[in-house]
């Protein structure tokens, strides 16, 4: 298998919680245990620089991996990965014993293909969207695809693929997928246009001009009316 991953492990006598975190400060590894395939389940301790390079591969967490232990290789897949929730310092891992013919559920990636010469979006000026970005499959050990490739190529404007459109590989499937479950992986769909409308700004110049005219006026015939009757007084 291409890029496949080996981890060196060392068995691990001490055990519990206290022990644990002795393991991680003073020795620097990550305990682990490795059960399944009808054997005994071994307490191990993994060197925390190997398993922290092997957490940048997304293989780590998709393939069959090999733990040398004791001299000898065991094929395995991480079922469980333990970290610090607020710091993500590796506190734990579970491995899974696996062989050619055990049959596992993963969850793997999906690899969009083309996607800049994708029909809908090149020619036809849409966008492409997409809705899953990883798949649960059953298969064997032996058939674990790296990701599943989908390609867009020819996929056009509001036109979509689904997962019972994928092609998974030899042996691979979509657990219990049928119609009423079918969901979409990737579509093409038209941009929506974005329409700014400009704010209403409101002539306050105006309203302000007639309140003052309508005092200054109000005020002239207030001083008229006081002007004649102070006439009217002398007058008399």
């Amino acid at each position: 298998m291409n890029n496949e991953i080996i981890l060196n492990a060392d068995a691990r006598l001490r055990t519990g919680t206290n022990k644990n975190r002795e393991i991680r400060r003073e020795d620097s590894m990550v305990p682990a245990v490795i059960y399944g395939n009808n054997e005994d389940t071994k307490n191990i301790k993994v060197p925390l620089n190997e398993i922290t390079k092997a957490c940048e591969s997304e293989l780590f967490f998709t393939q069959v991996l090999k733990i040398v232990l004791d001299g000898n290789e065991v094929k395995v897949v991480l079922k469980e990965l333990q970290r610090e929730p607020e710091k993500g310092k590796l506190l734990h891992a579970d491995f899974q014993r696996v062989s050619s013919k055990t049959k596992l559920k993963v969850t793997v990636p999906v690899k969009f293909i083309n996607e800049e010469e994708c029909h809908g979006v090149k020619m036809e000026g849409g966008a492409l969207t997409k809705a899953i970005r990883e798949i649960e499959i059953s298969c064997l050990a032996s058939n674990i695809p790296e990701s599943i490739d989908v390609d867009v190529l020819e996929l056009k404007l509001n036109e979509s693929i689904r997962l019972t459109e994928l092609s998974l590989g030899e042996g691979v499937e979509i657990p219990n997928l049928d119609e009423s479950n079918d969901q979409m992986v990737v579509n093409v769909i038209t941009p929506k246009e974005i329409v700014e409308e400009e704010p209403i700004i409101e002539d306050e110049a105006e309203g302000e001009d007639a309140t003052t005219y309508e005092t200054d006026s109000a005020s002239e015939d207030a001083s008229a009316e006081g002007e004649d009757s102070a006439q009217e007084t002398s007058t008399e």
